[in-house]
């Protein structure tokens, strides 16, 4: 009988709620792929003691555990869960190659800036050169987006079928609401629109949002 996987999450995720905690990325995965499995929430403090850091030498949420298994960071853990159980890579070799390539770039290509704006907010609030570096990367941002909605036009996933690729993408995307960016590029926002919908998207969301009421619930 396989083994049902451990992932960890926030205990109190800074994200409040709104699923753009990475643990999430690895929920809608399993729950895309009708995978069961537990989760063994952490505070903070616990994050960066050896047990943890054992998992993740970073000292980061999520790992992932199956079995003999250990896995850290989202995108490695998504791959596996997509490698190894049918839904969300295609079959045919070429297709499978080229939705691999969008999750590398949604990682690296698309997300650097997004994370880097994300710290323009917060880490660097107050500062007298917050609004001119703000608005740098907002131009980084766009100069992605605008070549992603190009590339996407009209279609409904990146590649044909709904892949992991697209999981990746449409979580970078989201992190981009707050900003007022994404609403700049329909596509886009539609696309985002389409993967929210989806009941795998919907369980995974609400089972973090759960985490962090039951957070709230505990003061």
């Amino acid at each position: 009988m396989p083994t049902r996987p451990t992932i960890t999450a926030f205990k109190a995720s800074p994200d409040r709620g709104q699923g753009l905690a990475r643990d999430m990325r690895v929920r809608w995965a399993l729950e895309e792929v009708g995978q069961p499995y537990d989760v063994r929430l952490v505070t903070f403090a616990e994050m960066k003691e050896p047990a943890h850091r054992a998992l993740h030498p970073f000292g980061q949420i999520p790992t992932y555990e199956e079995g003999d298994l250990v896995l850290f960071e989202t995108g490695g853990i998504v791959f596996h869960i997509a490698d190894t159980r049918p839904g969300l890579l295609p079959d045919e070799p070429n297709a499978r190659a080229r939705a691999i390539t969008w999750m590398f770039a949604a990682l690296s290509t698309v997300e650097q800036s997004i994370v880097e704006l994300q710290f323009v907010m917060f880490a660097e609030r107050g500062k007298s050169w917050q609004d001119e570096r703000r608005a740098m990367v907002h131009d980084r941002i766009r100069a992605r987006m605008g070549e992603l909605s190009q590339r996407l036009g009209d279609a409904d996933w990146l590649d044909g079928a709904f892949s992991a690729a697209d999981l990746i993408m449409a979580s970078v995307l989201l992190r981009t609401r707050g900003s007022g960016l994404l609403d700049e590029y329909p596509n886009l926002a539609a696309y985002v629109a389409r993967a929210e919908a989806r009941p795998a998207y919907q369980r995974a969301f609400a089972e973090q949002l759960a985490v962090f009421e039951a957070s709230q619930a505990a003061g």
